[in-house]
């Protein structure tokens, strides 16, 4: 018995095996400290809540037009121009998903063929090789150096093209690294002839005077995709967009039409509360207030500790640290910390092969939980060295 040669390559999110053994470690009474998931620990705004409960109670659990709530559509637009001074979009242009990953499938369906090549960073998000060999494209893997704030290398992107490169890979701000790619390098990218594909999901969650761009800003030859989980604390309601260029609009609209039929109706009515209703957006600013309090307590002890962090992270709720003086191996090390100090980290490896030696830890958790889980491992680490 054989399977999808594709389906076959998928591989493993490390993450989630952490996740799993901890939840394991918690059914037999044991306390885990959770800074391995890159979920935010607050609840959806309360306005968002009651959209979604004032949309069940009105009925609203049908399909939608397949593209998404008109209403929503527009509103992105409408985000899209006050945020980042994009004109022009046309709601169509506007898909809504439940979730991101629907949207990657459908953008690297229509864009990349058998033996196309896509350039992903190394470290990178996990998950974007595995859209990639599941619709049969070959990842080109470029590292970025913690130097550099593990930006793209211009020269070494331009020599990694081939006849068979399609489009380059941005994550801004990034996971596992926190980092913002500089519009400087968006507009260099956006210059060499390939199909961008920007991540745009932790758009908002920056800090100290920090500002992601779009890459819409510089290119309309460009799918980004963005979404409610992070930024508004939705991750459970699964709702994702991808913005897509016109000359694909009728295209994707087919595909999604086959593939989804529609997003989910009553998260679509809570995302369109979360991007107009003027509560929501204090409750936003209230919890990056908070996760920058977090992120700077994280970086300060994460360094106490012995932790490498060159470039201090500008955004998402990730600080990507250099564990190698601890252990090379940073599996190994992920678990160790795991079973014997009762916190969850994520290996680096998680990330590609040059994110070895590395650890991602999260600060979407409380204050008291990072101080108790950093508390944990300094403490192991102490006795590791004894």
């Amino acid at each position: 018995m054989t399977i999808n040669r594709q389906v076959a390559e998928i591989r493993p999110f490390i993450v989630m095996d952490v996740l799993e053994r901890a939840q394991e470690l918690e059914r037999t009474g044991h306390d885990v400290v959770h800074l391995e998931v890159g979920e935010p620990d607050f609840d959806a705004p309360e306005a968002v809540k009651e959209a979604a409960i004032r949309a069940l109670r009105n009925g609203e659990t049908h399909y939608t037009h397949s593209l998404g709530i008109l209403e929503l559509r527009e509103a992105i637009c409408d985000f899209y121009e006050v945020t980042y001074g994009i004109k022009g979009l046309d709601p169509d242009q506007i898909v809504i998903t439940s979730g991101t990953s629907p949207a990657f499938i459908v953008a690297f369906s229509l864009i990349l063929e058998p033996g196309d090549e896509i350039i992903l960073s190394d470290p990178g998000y996990a998950c974007y090789p595995n859209f990639a060999r599941f619709v049969g494209a070959i990842p080109r893997f470029l590292v970025v150096k913690e130097i550099d704030g593990f930006q793209y290398d211009l020269e070494r992107v331009r020599t990694a093209i081939t006849n068979r490169t399609k489009a380059i890979m941005i994550n801004s701000p990034s996971n596992p690294t926190g980092q913002i790619t500089e519009p400087d390098q968006l507009r260099a990218l956006s210059d060499m002839g390939l199909w961008l594909f920007s991540d745009e999901i932790y758009h908002g969650l920056v800090y100290n005077g920090a500002r992601a761009h779009s890459a819409l800003e510089f290119t309309d030859r460009c799918f980004v995709f963005n979404g409610f989980s992070k930024l508004y604390a939705m991750t459970g309601l699964r709702l994702g967009y991808i913005i897509v260029p016109k000359m694909f609009v009728k295209t994707v609209k087919c595909m999604v039409q086959n593939l989804f039929i529609s997003a989910n109706s009553v998260s679509q009515r809570a995302a369109y509360e979360a991007l107009t209703n003027p509560e929501v957006s204090q409750d936003v600013e209230r919890m990056v207030q908070i996760y920058d309090e977090r992120r700077r307590f994280m970086v300060r002890r994460l360094k106490e500790i012995g932790f490498g962090v060159v470039k201090e992270p500008k955004g998402a709720f990730y600080v990507f640290a250099n564990a190698s003086r601890f252990e090379k191996n940073s599996y190994k090390l992920a678990f160790d910390i795991l079973e014997k100090a009762h916190v969850g980290v994520t290996p680096g490896i998680d990330f590609g092969p040059n994110g070895e030696g590395f650890l991602r830890f999260s600060y979407a958790n409380s204050l008291d939980r990072i101080k108790e889980g950093l508390r944990r491992i300094e403490e192991f680490l102490g006795e590791k060295s004894l």
